[in-house]
């Protein structure tokens, strides 16, 4: 379960944004959630119509000259990118600039396997290739020996990049990073590729016109897919470049909305992030980057479409290596369920896909809500992705427990590392360690809704209206709203139970929504119950009717208690650390048998998510302490089985009596409550 959070956008805010932007009450709660308290910040941030001078990012017009020099000289020059979605679309957008004015231009993206930015083998193999100018794109500026190596052989450096700096630049005739500390270009978060475009320009003479005309389909894609701020000129070049994709004659643009099944279907960002991204990102986790690129320069279609193709075939090896992995944490988990109950969570497999770890944290950190270790031992080597979120800092923790570790570097999302021989374990101390002492209260997963919605906000028109805050993507998500005190008229089934449709009734406005994944036996509400829900909103057009669609992200009854769930079960997962509890904790946490019997029975015999459990024997006096504990006991003696891939409870069949009082957690709670019992008594004397 989520912690829920829920806006309140300031009212007279709403009404002046409403009357001076000309929008919806519901786009205007958005943006005023959003922290838009006028009409000027949201022209700043979310309508941005152009991009801004390429020359104002430091060290552009150095880079031009050196490049457009080297073109004048017939000097041979290599485009250094990276095997991302982004660093093979940059690479691309400068190549093909390239090419077309006649340059003598090769580009090289390095394998997985050769890790990330410059090495110096791949800087030999260049030079023996007669290249005097390497310049990178979506990489090198923290390659501070990588770039004296390459002015070792002869050759010079141009860097492009979009991360930060370290304390150093590499050598170079320029380096072109709006991160740069002495850079003070006025939008300072695009990706690789929209610096790569920007540097078309400037190489150009200045204008983005033609640059966007060429490219803006390809650096929209890779601004989706690096997942950088959706605001400012981002927001204008995915958006122009959104438009190109949808009517795009580029073959490879056309043969990857044949695989994705995009054709005739609007685009938009979800579509280019889950369908066009993945399939390019593939082929460098499980094949070549140059298959993508060649993919992306072809300018024949049917050669696109077979190429795309095998995208598409290396994403699914993908999602079925994702899956596998996923299948076996889940394995471990239920057979350690202590793993998901320290504060962080720490796995490590053998074999594990190296391209796909990061995927897998991400997906961990879904499932279960704590920050994510996940590592692979390959050959000797333990080597990892982390993924985080709140104010638990990956790159922090990596520090407190950088003696365990080879290297590592990251932010406080995510990160990267890799164990030393024979630390695993240290590993994993260094990190519970690292949590105790700095997030005594470990932060939750949140599902956060910009505002409440009134029962007459939900009107087609009304809904429509927030297509004026799209694209949506980071820092400009999809807004969500919270509907308060919806009584349930019905509970429908969909597709053999695998998704589920309620028929609601708000105030006096009757509306369906849908919960895609649920199944109406996994809802925590049954029919006739008020309910509070979390959703998106949009608009069904079908025969000519329209009308609003409601798709619900979470549902919990009317009123749920969520601050004493969330202290409930922090003490029960501390208690099973062997933390120390206050005192008069122990007694609300122990179950009496009766507690224990009436969950039991409570089970369907096709069995149960836990929460939903929880939520429909909550009204029995039994507190989620104590529900924690019975389930576990019960696990413990082998009477129930719980699923932690999607927290279901179902009973064992079982030929033998069990005795409760020996069950491990419930002979540890008595312990400690006697200990407590014993501490209290001494003090009195």
């Amino acid at each position: 379960m989520k912690k829920w959070s829920v806006g309140v956008p300031d009212r007279k805010i709403v009404s002046a944004l409403m009357i001076n932007c000309g929008i919806s009450s519901l786009a205007a709660a958005a943006l005023a959630a959003k922290g838009y308290s006028s009409a000027e910040s949201v022209m700043e941030s979310l309508n941005a119509d152009e991009l801004s001078d390429p020359f104002l990012i430091k060290d552009m017009q150095e880079a031009a000259d050196t490049i457009n020099s080297a073109i004048e000289n017939g000097e041979r020059i290599c485009i250094y990118g990276d095997y991302d979605c982004d660093g093979i679309v940059a690479t691309v957008i400068l190549y093909s600039y390239l090419l077309e004015t006649g340059a003598d231009v090769t580009y090289y993206i390095p394998e997985r396997s050769e890790g990330y930015g410059l090495n110096t083998k791949a800087a030999d193999i260049i030079a023996k290739d007669g290249v005097s100018l390497i310049v990178t794109v979506d990489n090198g500026i923290s390659a501070i020996p990588e770039a004296e190596y390459i002015y070792s052989l002869g050759m010079k450096l141009v860097v492009t990049d979009h991360h930060r700096q370290g304390e150093q630049l590499p050598r170079a005739e320029a380096v072109v990073d709006p991160h740069r500390h002495d850079c003070f270009s006025p939008f300072k978060e695009m990706c690789g590729a929209g610096i790569a475009l920007k540097l078309v320009a400037a190489l150009d003479g200045g204008d983005c016109t033609m640059a966007l005309e060429q490219f803006g389909d390809l650096a929209a894609i890779a601004t989706v897919a690096d997942i950088v701020s959706l605001k400012g000129e981002n927001r204008f070049l995915v958006s122009y470049g959104l438009g190109l994709i949808s009517n795009s004659d580029r073959p490879a643009i056309m043969a990857l909305k044949e695989v994705c099944g995009l054709n005739e279907k609007p685009i938009d960002t979800r579509s280019v992030g889950f369908g066009i991204a993945p399939r390019i990102n593939a082929s460098g986790r499980f094949g070549s980057p140059k298959t993508a690129a060649e993919l992306l320069l072809c300018e024949d279609y049917d050669e696109a479409l077979s190429m795309a193709q095998e995208l598409n075939r290396l994403n699914n090896m993908r999602k079925d290596e994702e899956n596998s992995i996923i299948s076996e944490i889940c394995s471990m988990i239920d057979k350690a369920p202590d793993i998901i109950r320290s504060r962080v969570i720490f796995l490590c497999g053998k074999n594990w896909h190296h391209g796909v770890i990061g995927i897998v944290a991400s997906r961990i950190v879904e499932m279960f809500g704590k920050p994510c270790f996940i590592a692979s031992d390959t050959d000797g080597e333990i080597r990892g992705s982390a993924r985080s979120f709140g104010e638990f800092s990956v790159f922090d923790a990596l520090s407190a427990a950088s003696d365990a570790l080879e290297k590592f570097g990251g932010h406080p999302g995510a990160g990267g590392f890799t164990i030393k021989d024979g630390m695993a374990d240290t590993f994993r101390q260094l990190l519970e360690k690292y949590a105790l002492e700095n997030h005594r209260n470990m932060p939750a997963a949140e599902l956060h809704a910009d505002s409440p919605v009134s029962p007459q906000e939900l009107t087609v028109e009304n809904i429509k209206g927030l297509d004026v805050l799209e694209p949506f993507g980071t820092d400009n998500e999809k807004p969500l709203f919270c509907i308060e005190n919806a009584q349930i008229m019905d509970i429908i089934p969909l597709s053999d139970g695998a998704h589920t449709k309620l028929r609601i009734k708000a105030g006096f406005t009757q509306a369906d929504a849908l919960i895609f994944r649920r199944s109406p036996s996994e809802l925590p509400v049954a029919k006739g119950d008020v309910c509070d829900m979390i959703v998106s909103l949009g608009v069904n057009e079908f025969r000519g009717n329209v009308s609003p669609s409601i798709i619900i992200s979470d549902i919990r009854p009317h009123l749920f208690e969520q601050s004493r769930y969330f202290a409930a079960r922090n003490a029960f997962e501390a208690f099973l650390r062997n933390e120390e509890l206050p005192k008069n904790y122990y007694p609300s946490m122990e179950p009496s048998r009766d507690d224990v019997v009436k969950i039991y029975k409570a089970i369907p015999d096709d069995g149960i998510c836990a929460d939903t459990l929880y939520i429909k024997i909550s009204g029995r006096n039994i507190n989620y302490c104590k529900f924690c504990v019975s389930v576990e006991a019960l696990r413990q003696l082998g009477l129930v089985a719980v699923s932690c891939s999607d927290s279901r409870i179902k009973k064992v069949s079982v030929t033998h009596k069990a005795d409760l009082d020996s069950a491990p957690v419930l002979v540890s709670l008595r312990s400690r409550l006697g200990q407590a019992i014993n501490k209290e008594n001494r003090y009195d004397r």
